[in-house]
Formats: C-alpha cells, sequence, structure tokens
C-alpha cells in the first residue's frame, strides 16, 4: 500500500485545467496560473512507485485531479478487465481524485486490445450492455463515473437511438455523470454531414461535470470531402471554440480540459490555450 495521504478536493472548480505531462512539472510547481486543476490518464499512474508516482504525489496536495480513463474498454462485448479494474479502485483510493471519467468506446475483442478508442452502434441491447459496464465500473470503485462522447468517422445502420439520447439514458438508469467533448462532436459532426449546434442543443448540459477540448488534423477521404482525426496534437481549432462558447452559454460555467497528448508544445503554449478557456468562462453568461 501507498503511504501517500494527499489533500482531498471534492470537486474540480468551473476554470481552466491542462492534461498532465511530466515534462512540464517544474514549470507547473513553480506557477501554474491561469491552470487550476489537472488530469491524468489513469493507465500511466497504476504502478506502485517511482518519479511518476511522486510526482503525482505532490501535484495533488496543490491542484484537483481528475482521472480520465482510456482502457476499461466500457462499449467492449466481454466482460471488464478485473486486474484493470482493481488497478484502477487502487489509484483512485489512495489519489482520491476530484473527478474520475471514461470513454463510450470499446477497445477490446476476445483476448485482443486495440490501441484506440472506437464507436459503437445505439441500440438497446449497447445500451444495456454499457449501463450493466458503468453500475460494475462504479460499485468497484466506489464513486460515480463521467462518460464521455466519443468521436465519430462513420454512421452505423444498426443504431436506432441518437447520441445524445443515449447518453441521457445511460446516465439517467446508472446515475453515472457526463464528459462534453466539444472537439469529438465537431469531428462527428464534419465527418457525417451534421450540424453541430443542433447536437448541442440536444444535449443534456446539465448532465455534464467536465468539458475537453483538443485539436484534430484535417484530411480529405476517398471522395474528396473533409475528414477530421481526433489527434489531439494541435491547437484548439476557431470552430471548437466557437461551439466552446455557445456550450457555455447554454449550459454555464464547467471545469474545461485542454487536452494535447500528442507532440507536446512546451508549457507556455498550453498556459495559453487555457487562459484562452478561462476568458470564455469569464465573459460568457447563461
Amino acid at each position: 500500500m501507498l503511504d501517500v495521504s494527499p489533500h482531498r478536493f471534492d470537486r474540480l472548480p468551473d476554470s481552466a485545467g491542462v492534461g498532465y505531462k511530466p515534462q512540464h512539472f517544474s514549470e507547473i510547481m513553480n506557477d501554474a496560473s491561469p491552470v487550476e486543476w489537472l488530469e491524468i490518464h489513469a493507465e500511466n499512474y497504476m504502478g506502485d512507485g517511482g518519479r511518476p508516482i511522486a510526482q503525482l504525489r505532490a501535484l495533488s496536495e496543490r491542484f484537483p485531479i481528475s482521472v480520465h480513463g482510456v482502457g476499461l474498454s466500457i462499449g467492449g462485448e466481454g466482460p471488464l478487465d478485473r486486474d484493470h479494474l482493481d488497478r484502477l479502485k487502487h489509484l483512485i483510493d489512495w489519489l482520491q481524485p476530484a473527478s474520475f471519467s471514461e470513454h463510450l468506446a470499446w477497445s477490446t475483442h476476445d483476448m485482443g486490445f486495440m490501441n484506440d478508442l472506437l464507436p459503437l452502434p445505439y441500440t438497446e441491447e449497447t445500451l444495456a450492455r454499457i449501463c450493466e459496464h458503468i453500475d460494475h465500473v462504479q460499485e468497484h470503485v466506489g464513486r460515480r463515473m463521467l462518460l464521455e462522447n466519443p468521436s465519430a468517422y462513420l454512421n452505423f445502420a444498426e443504431t436506432q437511438i441518437p447520441e445524445t439520447e443515449f447518453l441521457r439514458e445511460t446516465a439517467a438508469r446508472t446515475g453515472c455523470g457526463l464528459l462534453f467533448d466539444v472537439n469529438n462532436v465537431f469531428i462527428s459532426a464534419t465527418n457525417q454531414k451534421t450540424d453541430p449546434y443542433s447536437y448541442i442543443d440536444a444535449f443534456p448540459l446539465d448532465l455534464v461535470s467536465e468539458i475537453h477540448l483538443a485539436g484534430h488534423e484535417e484530411d480529405t477521404d476517398e471522395n474528396g470531402d473533409p475528414l477530421l482525426i481526433d489527434s489531439h496534437g494541435t491547437p484548439v481549432a476557431e470552430p471548437v471554440w466557437e461551439m466552446y462558447r455557445y456550450t457555455i452559454k447554454r449550459g454555464g460555467a464547467k471545469p474545461s480540459l485542454i487536452e494535447w497528448d500528442n507532440d507536446v508544445p512546451e508549457w507556455q503554449t498550453l498556459a495559453s490555450e487555457a487562459a484562452r478557456a478561462t476568458q470564455v468562462l469569464q465573459t460568457a453568461t447563461v
């Protein structure tokens, strides 16, 4: 058992946070402004010691921490991995994060694991399976989780339920909260040729406890139409900022994260993105 007793923050502040990267540790500890909270990927901190855990302990004494899982495969057909759940519970038990979230996606099949977050069709069958898995997670780790809307590149012929209704019903059945990723909405709407603002209007923003903002790559498909890739390796695009502004005006201020996981820039670039989110949070009114 780890000998750690971090300060416990009950919730994330309605302000800007960033995804923590170890190369920024010194700068964050010296002066993190305007960033007021941090998010980590759970799978990077499931060990029992070493520099990563020591740094996380120090950060947790000064900042609210959000734990974001990327490997549970909530949408997978099979049962959840018990060993993975045990390691996740161990992390959550000692860290006592202010928030815990996962994706509405799958990444496992039979005994294999795919290093990607894959969407799924929205049917009564998948709804029941997702709810069963979320109940299992929440009971195992002993806390409420948030579920993130995915990015998608195509439509499923089997889909029977609109995504916004699927998420609303999932939350109603399980008591989970929602994480609203604005960039994912823009990617899905562009790739599927739908209206992102109609999606925001239909989304249950009252159930949202965290917002994500990230960058994407632009490409074209075989027909020459725009194809957006959820890369998390570029600044937040202007259309996504506009959608974020619209979301905050409709739903009010929420903890808002800058995600940058690939080609990670210097700290000042992340801080500048966070400052822009802070400006939106301060000026937008419901």
